[in-house]
């Protein structure tokens, strides 16, 4: 099954685009609907707040007062801290149980309003994040009942744009009509999010298709970031750095749209014991792919695993290798030589030319490769060279 995290600011309208989600087929988990069931009259849940907060927090049926106790724990970090180690793991435990119990097939979407707020982004294949201007939402929340100065305090008190965008795989922006956003849910679920749950299923990865360069594009490195972050939660303490690498790593190249990874490990054996990990992420393994091209040719091969993405909207390339062996060091050293050196830079985009366009309608990405074999081997003792005049050292960032 894939899963996908949604989530957006209070009044973004994150509940229009699960409703129209699951209309499509989607299987909801709603963070929110399962807070208010783990505290429900007769639960351990609602014992254990009473008991935390007096009775205060209950109305004169001895159900939770959602109100009296919002005016104790917002604005005290501590009294917030209880409240959330009370509700958060029932929370999760319930949640665990809904997905368990999904098709096969299903796409799942976790409806998580503080999904930023608590790091929780790298532990789905997919974020979804519903935009609307911090004026709208105060719009809508004062419409619904809120007064003006709780509603700025609300926003204020969650995740900044910015933060949402960095998390952000896909950007919902509904600051329009509802018929608009219905529109552009419907196109995620067809073009994206389908397609993305049968090849996560199938463990297929997506192609890059005939090379075709295109411009920098400014929106790189913050991808990159997000699949570092998930290539790393995947495979916790086996893995020994992510590094972003490859031409969409170096400002100002234009690159084919691929974004490449290199994932250190201490031994292939530990990249096989995560080659599952990383499936279920997102990200499935190429197994007729076990080594590099040595640096001169003619050396004996540089072994690595490789894995590529399952999500149509995002096309990566994730190498695995040996924390130290030459293939590992020519990644960071290549990539490094390229930032620091215009003119090898702009040698190098004029072999990439040449490659693309001959092979422009060939979806054999493998003859492009080879065009730029030669130029290579000659780059790379450059690069060498550049190393030991510049005190290099290798750097995941």
């Amino acid at each position: 099954m894939l899963r996908v995290g949604l989530t957006g600011g209070i009044g973004s309208g994150k509940s229009t685009v699960a409703r129209r989600l699951v209309e499509r087929g989607a299987v909801l988990v709603d963070s929110d609907v399962l807070a208010r069931e783990v505290v429900a009259p007769g639960t351990e849940g609602l014992v254990e707040v009473a008991a935390a907060f007096g009775d205060g927090v209950l109305d004169a049926s001895g159900a939770l007062d959602r109100a009296a106790l919002a005016a104790v724990v917002f604005g005290d970090p501590a009294a917030l801290q209880r409240l959330n180690a009370i509700v958060h793991p029932r929370v999760r435990d319930r949640s665990t149980e809904l997905i368990a119990a999904a098709p096969a097939d299903a796409v799942v979407v976790q409806d998580i309003p503080l999904l930023v707020e608590n790091g929780m982004a790298p532990l789905f294949p997919l974020v979804v994040v519903v935009h609307a201007d911090a004026e709208e939402r105060v719009r809508r929340l004062v419409r619904r009942g809120l007064p003006e100065a709780d509603a700025r305090a609300r926003l204020a008190a969650q995740a900044s744009d910015d933060a949402r965008r960095a998390a952000a795989d896909v950007w919902l922006d509904n600051s329009g009509d509802e018929r608009d956003l219905d529109a552009a849910v419907d196109a995620l679920w067809e073009r994206r999010l389908v397609p993305f749950e049968v090849n996560l299923r199938e463990r297929r990865a997506v192609s890059a298709g005939a090379p075709r360069l295109v411009g920098p594009d400014p929106d790189w490195p913050a991808a990159a970031e997000r699949l570092r972050a998930r290539v790393a939660a995947a495979v916790g303490e086996r893995g020994r750095g992510v590094a972003h690498i490859g031409s969409t790593s170096v400002p100002g190249l234009p690159a084919k749209d691929v974004i490449d990874l290199q994932l250190g490990v201490e031994s292939l054996a530990d990249a096989d014991a995560v080659r599952d990990d990383l499936q279920d992420a997102g990200f499935p393994w190429h197994p007729r792919i076990d080594h590099d091209n040595p640096r001169p040719a003619g050396s004996p091969v540089w072994p690595k695993r490789v894995h590529g993405s399952a999500d149509p909207g995002r096309v990566v390339n994730l190498h695995i290798r040996e924390i130290g062996s030459p293939g590992w060091r020519y990644a960071l050293l290549f990539r490094d030589w390229l930032r620091a050196d215009a003119a090898a830079r702009a040698e190098y985009l004029a072999v990439k030319l040449t490659a693309a366009e001959r092979y422009a309608e060939d979806p054999d990405a493998d003859r492009y490769v080879e065009v730029k074999e030669p130029w290579f081997d000659a780059a790379s003792r450059q690069a060498d060279d550049w190393a030991a005049t510049s005190a290099w050292v290798p750097s995941l960032d």
